[in-house]
Parts: C-alpha cells; sequence; structure tokens
C-alpha cells in the first residue's frame, strides 16, 4: 500500500514503518487505538490559516488541543484558527482524516509542536485514511524545517 506521504518519503530515504488499520473515525485517539500506537506519540496532522489567507500545517501530540494563541504567537500573526474541511482538503490534496504533511499539494510552513521532539518515534497520516507512517521526530525535522514550538493548550 502506498501514498504520496509514503513515495515522498521513500524518495527522500527516510526510514519509517507504515502502520495499516481499519479506519471506522477520524481522530488520533481511534488510530492509536487501532494500531497501538501510544496517544501521545500519535501526531495530528492540522491545517491551520495564521491571517490574510495564508495556512500551514499545526502537529500536534494526539492527547492534547491546539492553543491558537500560541500557534500566532509562534507564526508571529494576529491570529490563528483552524483552516475549513474544503480547503484543507484543497490545499494539501488529502482527505480530512488522512492528511499528511508529507508529499500535500502545496508545501505549506510547518510548526511542531516541542514536546514531539522528545520521543524515539512518533506515528503520522501517511496520506491516506486507515495509514499511518512510524518514523524518528528528527526526520521530520530533517524533511520539513518545522518551527519548533510549544503550541498544546
Amino acid at each position: 500500500m502506498t501514498t504520496r506521504g509514503i513515495q515522498f518519503l521513500v524518495q527522500h530515504q527516510i526510514a519509517h514503518d507504515v502502520l495499516v488499520y481499519d479506519h471506522q473515525q477520524k481522530g488520533a485517539a481511534f488510530a492509536s487505538q487501532a494500531t497501538g500506537f501510544a496517544l501521545a506519540k500519535t501526531i495530528k496532522t492540522l491545517v491551520v490559516e495564521t491571517g490574510n489567507h495564508s495556512y500551514g500545517f499545526a502537529l500536534m501530540p494526539g492527547d492534547q488541543q491546539i492553543s491558537f494563541k500560541k500557534l500566532a504567537k509562534a507564526c508571529k500573526a494576529k491570529r490563528a484558527a483552524m483552516a475549513d474541511a474544503h480547503t484543507a482538503e484543497r490545499l494539501t490534496g488529502y482527505q480530512v482524516g488522512g492528511i499528511s504533511p508529507f508529499g500535500a499539494r502545496q508545501s505549506l510552513p510547518v510548526v511542531m509542536d516541542a514536546g514531539l521532539a522528545d520521543y524515539d518515534k512518533v506515528a503520522i497520516n501517511a496520506g491516506r485514511r486507515g495509514i499511518l507512517v512510524a518514523l524518528s521526530p528528527q526526520s521530520i525535522i530533517t524533511l520539513l524545517r518545522p518551527l519548533i514550538f510549544p503550541i498544546g493548550a
């Protein structure tokens, strides 16, 4: 099973494991439970708006909520909010529930919650509902060059 996200990782020679599960509902909690991967290490990939129709990815631990105030501060924006589903799908080329920062239709800036860098391995959407990839947070940092900032509520 392959996706644009997995192809992106292969193209960049990034070590990863593919985790496939029966996608019955959206959300990191369900993905974590279905794969047995710890919720704190299961990343939510959120498409966010940071003002003036500027968009980006926010990578959050599955067991935390995002603080839009902290995200806005990290992005030096007046405010930040979730992008609507239609915009998120249009920008990334992925369905909500399977959005990956890897191989997205448009390259978007990334803010990664600082706590994620503490783990050996994390799991993140691979570009299709029901498929995660497990890899080191350092690989995400190398590939996406995110701004690392504490953005949890």
